[in-house]
């Protein structure tokens, strides 16, 4: 994710799954060349993408592994929602 940021200098991963997860977690974070890692393995397996710089600059400062906090489910659950309705408009299924 990331927003106004050409260089893809940052990038966080969240994964989840309803059945398996209580919350969205972080599966990779970084900056740099790690973000230009991430953009590129998702870019690969056509992992959908969403840009926004404040969220991202604010799950950096979560460990990989960890569940997202309550107070940010408002803002990632946007993400998914948006992130779904990008794919099922390019038929795809998340």
């Amino acid at each position: 994710m990331q927003e106004n940021n050409p260089d893809l200098s940052k990038a966080v991963a969240l994964v989840y799954d309803r059945e398996r997860d209580n919350a969205p977690r972080i599966v990779a974070s970084g900056r740099g060349e790690v973000a230009r890692q991430i953009f590129s393995i998702a870019q690969e397996h056509s992992v959908p993408m969403h840009k926004n710089q404040s969220l991202v600059e604010t799950l950096l400062r979560f460990e990989i592994g960890t569940d997202i906090p309550p107070e940010l489910y408002k803002a990632i659950a946007e993400v998914f929602a948006l992130v779904y309705k990008l794919d099922k408009k390019k038929g795809m299924e998340i």
